[in-house]
């Protein structure tokens, strides 16, 4: 992966945009400077910010990575080849990565967080309502086990792409 092909192809696509360095900055919450020094190959932006850029040029992180847009047929070869060699460059600790998955995994399964709790605070409403003990009774077990259910399918997902190579 070369960080100054990669610098060239988000400074064109930012100029197919008719974006400045300084309005690409505002879009993204950093500084003319930083886009400056992507720009320059500097140095590469940060995986959330990939992910904004991918969006804001509507190219694939794959193809900000090697820093061309790509083919069906090259697409895989290229961004395997660049992802292998940012997770090699990259200072990120463990603690990092796990916060950016565990932050991940919450913004993509909001429903499914509220579900379950939601079920349990819906047993406990018709329990109450129906003066039915069985219903008051499944309304505990039902919230932890899907608490647990929720934070086994995180942990999962958090685990899996933590420390995946």
């Amino acid at each position: 992966m070369d960080t100054m092909q990669t610098g060239r192809f988000l400074a064109s696509l930012r100029r197919e945009k008719h974006l400045t360095q300084e309005q690409l900055g505002e879009k993204l919450g950093v500084t003319n400077k930083t886009i400056s020094r992507w720009e320059t190959g500097s140095y590469l932006p940060g995986v959330d910010m990939l992910q904004l850029l991918s969006k804001e040029f509507d190219v694939s992180i794959g193809e900000l990575l090697a820093g061309e847009r790509l083919t069906k047929e090259n697409y895989r070869e290229k961004t395997d080849a660049a992802l292998s060699e940012v997770l090699r460059q990259e200072n990120f600790t463990i603690k990092e990565r796990y916060a950016y998955w565990e932050g991940k995994w919450k913004r993509e399964h909001k429903l499914f967080r509220i579900s379950f709790p939601a079920a349990a605070v819906i047993l406990l409403a018709a329990g109450m309502w129906f003066q039915n003990q069985w219903l008051l009774m499944l309304a505990a077990p039902a919230g932890l086990l899907g608490h647990m259910i929720i934070n086994n399918r995180k942990m999962a997902y958090i685990e899996r792409h933590t420390f995946e190579e």
